[in-house]
């Protein structure tokens, strides 16, 4: 083969090495079109539920977006949204989830942070009943088998305590403040669906059974039945080092949390992205404020009416809608 021709042979890879590496470019930085949907993440939790379906028909129905739901866990939803699959988290809980926001608001810039949440809590609970029937009044009390036996429904020596859904972020950190405190060794702790743990405590409460379990607030349950939070020191950061499932193999051993959560409050959370193609959807969804009245009342009326989520949230925009204009705004 000549030089020329050496040469034209050159040029001729060259340029299908420029297309290749093109497709590739295109396939990895392919800009995201304006008219594609946008994904509202649906956690395992009935306001969460109800507020995701009020952002998506607002979206729908005042931007003129198409905007759909998707169910998933709250990991789930964080992976979506950095894979490009989901937009939008309706409740993101804090401090449960600081070190992914720090990953993925603070390092990666791949979330944006609503500023404006709704306060709330997070405690182990249990009923007056309970407390006079079996002295259980501080959470380490549970760490006396005494104590714990009287929870015990199956017979083995252990009591049994609810610490959460499997999907949801205070789980492994329930999971933490047993290790921590000591009552991993006397106590069973239950992973279940919340509707089937809530559907316990009432069982619990009708018939007068002792009960203990994970709660927050807001929450429709306090609505329902007396319930009163056990006693823990107050929270302490320098006692608190949380490790995730997902980061250290060794995360329950490496980990502390012997005093209370410190004081929660959730956010809408929302793909950076969206900014550039929706700024008006962006603006909104940091001007959304809901109140705790909001949420007790949307779990409520999921958890206790049997009402769709979606009608709930339906019902809850026709009901609203001035201050849906105002955070239009």
């Amino acid at each position: 083969m000549g030089i020329f021709q050496a040469m034209k042979a050159g040029h001729r890879i060259a340029a299908l090495a420029i297309m290749v590496l093109a497709d590739v470019w295109a396939g990895l930085y392919k800009p995201v079109q304006a008219d594609e949907p946008i994904i509202v993440g649906v956690p395992h939790w009935a306001s969460a539920e109800v507020t995701a379906h009020i952002l998506a028909e607002t979206a729908r129905d005042r931007f003129q977006i198409d905007a759909r739901t998707k169910q998933s866990g709250t990991l789930g939803i964080f992976k979506g949204i950095e894979a490009g699959e989901i937009d939008v988290h309706p409740e993101i809980w804090l401090p449960n989830l600081d070190l992914l926001i720090e990953r993925y608001a603070v390092e990666a810039g791949i979330l944006r942070m609503s500023p404006r949440g709704v306060p709330a809590s997070q405690n182990i609970c249990t009923t007056p009943q309970t407390q006079a029937a079996t002295g259980l009044t501080k959470l380490a009390d549970l760490t006396n088998p005494e104590i714990a036996r009287q929870f015990d429904t199956n017979g083995d020596g252990l009591g049994e305590i609810w610490i959460g859904a499997p999907s949801w972020s205070s789980t492994p950190i329930e999971r933490i403040r047993a290790r921590s405190y000591g009552y991993d060794q006397t106590m069973e702790l239950l992973q279940a669906p919340e509707d089937i743990a809530m559907a316990n405590v009432d069982a619990a409460v009708a018939i007068g059974r002792p009960v203990v379990f994970y709660c927050y607030q807001p929450h429709h349950i306090f609505q329902l039945h007396d319930i009163v939070r056990l006693e823990e020191p107050e929270h302490d950061p320098a006692r608190w080092s949380i490790k995730l499932p997902g980061d250290d193999a060794s995360w329950l051993k490496n980990s502390r949390a012997d005093t209370a959560w410190d004081a929660a409050h959730f956010h809408i959370g929302y793909a950076a992205r969206i900014a550039q193609r929706h700024p008006d959807l962006a603006r909104f969804l940091d001007n959304v404020s809901f109140e705790p009245d909001d949420i007790t009342a949307m779990a409520y009326a999921v958890s206790v009416e049997r009402r769709a989520p979606r009608d709930v949230a339906l019902q809850w925009i026709e009901d609203n809608g001035a201050r849906i204009d105002g955070w239009m705004q």
